[in-house]
This record gives C-alpha cells, sequence and structure tokens, in this order.
C-alpha cells in the first residue's frame, strides 16, 4: 500500500487564458508561484519519502518550491507524468480551435476516449500511460508516502480510476490549480482519501475553470436544435 499526495501545478499564463497546455513547456504565472509557495507551506509539516514531478517546468517550478519550502529532497523528473498530448490544438483557446479546426472541435466535445487532435494522444493511451507510471511508482515506493506534482489531466485520469468512471464523456471532478489530493494505491485499486483540498489558496484570485460538462451541454443543445429544425 502507498499513499499519494498528488498535486497539481500551479496556475500559468495559459491556464488564465484557458488555452490547451498539452506538453508545451509553461512556466509558472506569479499567481502561480504564489500558489507553490501557499502548497509548500501547507505540507512542510507532512513527512513525504520522495517527491516526484513531471518534467514540464509548471510542474517542476511547483515541486522545487516543495522541495526548498517544505524541506523534501530534490524532486525526481518523470515524463510519464506529463500532461496529455493534444497534437495540433496545444497553445489555442477553444474558440480558436472552433475557428480553425470546427469539424475537430465537433469530434473534440464528444468527449470520446479513442479521439485525438491530430499529432495527440486519446484519452485511451493517456490512461494507460498514467496509471503505468503511478503503479509503477507505487510498487517501487511500497508502504511509503509520495508527494506528485503533476497535471490536470492527470489528475482526471486518477478519479476516474477511483470512482470506476467511464474515460469517455466531459470531466466531473474539481481540480484546482496546486489542490492537494490524497489517494492510496494498492494492486490495481485505487482508493481517495481527501480530493481538492484548497484551503491554503483561500484569499487568492478565483480560479479559471475549463468547464467540459458547459461544452457537452452546449454541444447536445445545439444537436437537437440541428434535429428540430
Amino acid at each position: 500500500m502507498t499513499e499519494l499526495i498528488l498535486i497539481r501545478h500551479g496556475e500559468t499564463d495559459w491556464n488564465r487564458e484557458l488555452r490547451f497546455q498539452g506538453q508545451l513547456d509553461v512556466p509558472l504565472n506569479a499567481i502561480g508561484l504564489e500558489q507553490a509557495r501557499r502548497v509548500a507551506d501547507r505540507l512542510a509539516l507532512q513527512p513525504v519519502h520522495a517527491l516526484v514531478s513531471s518534467d514540464l517546468q509548471r510542474a517542476l517550478q511547483t515541486a522545487q518550491a516543495l522541495a526548498q519550502r517544505a524541506g523534501y529532497a530534490a524532486p525526481l523528473s518523470e515524463s510519464g507524468l506529463r500532461e496529455q498530448h493534444f497534437g495540433m490544438a496545444e497553445g489555442l483557446r477553444a474558440p480558436d480551435i472552433q475557428a480553425r479546426h470546427p469539424q475537430a472541435w465537433a469530434q473534440w466535445v464528444r468527449f470520446d476516449e479513442h479521439y485525438a487532435f491530430d499529432g495527440g494522444e486519446c484519452t485511451r493511451d493517456f490512461h494507460v500511460r498514467v496509471l503505468g507510471v503511478l503503479r509503477a511508482l507505487a510498487q517501487r515506493h511500497a508502504g511509503q508516502t509520495l508527494a506528485v506534482v503533476t497535471h490536470g489531466g492527470v489528475l482526471d485520469m486518477v478519479y476516474r480510476s477511483a470512482l470506476g468512471l467511464s474515460l469517455s464523456g466531459p470531466r466531473v471532478s474539481e481540480i484546482p490549480n496546486a489542490g492537494i489530493n490524497r489517494v492510496r494505491l494498492q494492486g490495481e485499486a485505487i482508493e481517495i482519501l481527501d480530493w481538492a483540498d484548497t484551503r491554503h489558496l483561500a484569499d487568492l484570485p478565483p480560479q479559471p475553470v475549463y468547464d467540459q460538462q458547459r461544452l457537452a451541454r452546449e454541444r447536445e443543445a445545439a444537436a437537437q436544435a440541428a434535429d428540430s429544425a
């Protein structure tokens, strides 16, 4: 049995602009750096055996704050903890994709686990990658507690797996920047102990939200309107 303290990286300018970041290497903005400092202070008294991070700098900057302020060892870099690869959509906002690639956007908002933007990674393959890495870490550190700094999509895969949810369909979990999520892994089983804890961020500006459920509702409404026309 291994306990994971899963932390989404702090905010970036692209988070604020609701751009698809994917595997592009975007740094934290000023709010993100403050979020990283606060999550580090919050976890300063939490003993961990190792600190692991995605190798993208927004995650590494967050992990480095943990190492420096919480007194953890330097983070171990793990490329398998990167965000989902969104191919040609990376760097774009939803309106940009709708305007430039309307057919791709129409496919995307179906949230089909087998669909990927050109050059990108489908959710099914992403899930296999993420769970493979996390289970390998859990086996390597059996009986220990790990702090893991990663991305929103990675946490979505963990949440869906823990609750037995489909990989298709919009995201239903809250995944705030610099939120603290605690899970326990034993074999194939994932147990959520706590999720989306942001008490340490209470007085900071409201976070931008990429609302997949709203996008799915809008798609359904448009389809119904087309059927009745």
